[in-house]
């Protein structure tokens, strides 16, 4: 029964961006070696926003096996990938374009020619999750090693908004959202059940403009914010990646940061 139970988020703030890139870069390094020595290779999710920018950490750090990784997108507008709003094109500019060991075929993107059909666009992306994780009916949820997380300013995370209905879906691991409050409207998104399986999830917010949001979903969860319902259960764990501008209304605990390798 204790393992149904969420461990409690740790949150580790740093003095300047530099130090979370590169704090960022070490911890992520040590899920993919923990996860390659286990099943030889490493599964990633990522989404869009700021977050892309700081992985910058990790375009020349050694240790990185590309190869072994397999990456997945947390929600992604329903665009053409060449589109501005992509959040694929996004992650290629910052990250992709800049390290070619990544083979393509590991890089799972939407079904372009399903962009008219929402619906069938979630379904699809969903099957190649099904299609990694073994089948739906042997892994109930997929369990990613990692997936990363931004904090929109309403505390929205991936396409999961306040409010919205999606945030009680229960049983699709991807779902569509016809209405984001958010421009561009129309969308596919993870849904709770596959960011609280994950081995771990790590949010990332910086600058001074995230004071009172991150302030919200840590020190009042119970509000309910989207971010604060992200709870993996043990063993899964959820990190905060903060510089100390975006916590300094934080009343939370932080933790120092160090990477037991």
């Amino acid at each position: 029964m204790s393992l149904s139970i969420p461990v409690p988020p740790v949150v580790y703030s740093f003095a300047s961006t530099d130090q979370l890139v590169q704090s960022l870069a070490s911890f992520i390094l040590k899920a993919q070696h923990e996860a390659i020595e286990k099943k030889d290779k490493f599964t990633i999710a990522l989404s869009g926003g700021s977050l892309p920018k700081m992985l910058k950490g990790l375009i020349n750090a050694q240790g990185v096996e590309w190869e072994k990784w397999h990456v997945f997108f947390a929600d992604e507008r329903a665009v053409p990938l060449t589109d501005p709003d992509s959040n694929y094109l996004l992650c290629k500019n910052e990250l992709f374009s800049k390290i070619p060991q990544i083979p393509s075929k590991n890089i799972h993107t939407i079904d372009v020619s399903l962009l008219n059909d929402l619906e069938e666009l979630a379904d699809e992306y969903e099957s190649q999750l099904i299609q990694e994780f073994a089948s739906k009916d042997s892994a109930r949820f997929p369990v990613f090693d990692l997936i990363m997380l931004g904090m929109g300013p309403d505390g929205h995370t991936c396409s999961l908004f306040p409010g919205h209905e999606l945030l009680q879906e229960e049983g699709r691991w991807v779902a569509d959202i016809q209405d984001s409050p958010k421009p561009p409207q129309r969308r596919i998104t993870f849904t709770f059940p596959v960011l609280n399986h994950a081995a771990r999830v790590a949010f990332v917010a910086a600058g001074e403009s995230k004071q009172d949001v991150l302030s919200q979903i840590l020190d009042r969860p119970e509000e309910g914010l989207p971010c604060s319902r992200v709870k993996p259960k043990a063993p899964g764990a959820v990190f905060w990646f903060v510089d100390d501008a975006a916590s300094n209304k934080l009343q939370y605990q932080k933790t120092p940061f160090k990477l037991r390798l």
